[in-house]
């Protein structure tokens, strides 16, 4: 069944917003947002009757009916509500210094089907990509809506929030400190979802902050903290993840100033797009075995 992402706000700039689906009474009626309706209605020439999916990241989903669909509209008939979430047991913000094109979608892409909860995009002194400040926009509905369209494909309720291009000096700078995403930019498409209480822990400090790093002669493969971290009901962790071209020293410095700890699985050295699937796939394995 088709599962499509019925977002609360939009990126028209119009200030609209739809109810939460949860705030609708079974047998309402749903006017689909206009994505929903080119995906569904024209892309997928879906018919009067057919059943799919909405999620509005705020917890569960509903099955939906199409009760009517015109040349620019459609609207669908609730049918239920479904409490499944599917998120992952860890919460995970990871700091991910951009990449050009495909692999930056890749690396998004996978990270959110293996349970992300936040990615913040990050320049560095050896990154490839320097966005201008009228590229930000764009950029970000565009990421936001690879991992949104990710969540459609793999299950998931609760897309992870894609947080807008800062400097990794800035993100590791607060790295210690109690900082509030509210405030952070992100699309407008998850501008509400984002104040969702669900998120709020990503304004506090995590449990372990690990850095991916080049194998090293004398490193440990694992830190010696996350097995006991991964022991928590819902351990938070963040990762840094630097560009091709490795972190500069003074950036690696500052990471391990600011707690941290290098983190290599493996003795290969691995692309930035594949490293977020390495770290994100181990710590969920590490967990399911720690219970």
């Amino acid at each position: 069944m088709r599962r499509f992402f019925y977002a609360i706000s939009n990126d028209n700039n119009d200030n609209r917003l739809l109810p939460k689906l949860t705030e609708l009474p079974i047998g309402s009626q749903v006017d689909l947002p206009d994505n929903i309706v080119h995906h569904w209605c024209r892309v997928l020439r879906a018919n009067i009757g057919d059943q799919g999916i909405l999620f509005d990241g705020f917890g569960g989903e509903c099955k939906v009916e199409l009760q009517a669909i015109s040349k620019k509209n459609a609207t669908a008939t609730l049918l239920t509500h479904i409490d499944d979430d599917r998120t992952a047991p860890t919460i995970t913000q990871i700091g991910l210094v951009m990449s050009r094109g495909e692999r930056m979608d890749y690396a998004i892409q996978k990270a959110t089907e293996l349970g992300v909860t936040a990615i913040q995009l990050l320049s560095s002194h050896h990154g490839e990509v320097t966005l201008k400040p009228a590229q930000i926009e764009k950029k970000l509905l565009h990421w936001q809506q690879v991992a949104i369209a990710a969540c459609e494909q793999c299950g998931l309720n609760r897309p992870p929030l894609i947080f807008a291009p800062q400097s990794i000096t800035q993100w590791l700078s607060n790295t210690n400190t109690d900082s509030t995403h509210s405030e952070m930019t992100v699309s407008p498409v998850v501008s509400m979802l984002s104040q969702d209480p669900y998120y709020q822990i990503l304004d506090g400090l995590a449990d372990l902050c690990m850095q991916m790093s080049v194998p090293a002669a004398g490193q440990p493969a694992m830190p010696s903290a996350l097995p006991d971290v991964l022991k928590k009901q819902t351990p938070y962790i963040k990762l840094l993840i630097g560009p091709e071209g490795g972190l500069s020293s003074d950036e690696c410095k500052q990471a391990n100033n600011v707690g941290f700890i290098p983190w290599q699985i493996g003795t290969r050295v691995l692309r930035t797009e594949t490293a977020p699937v390495v770290a994100l796939s181990t710590i969920s394995a590490l967990y399911s075995w720690k219970r």
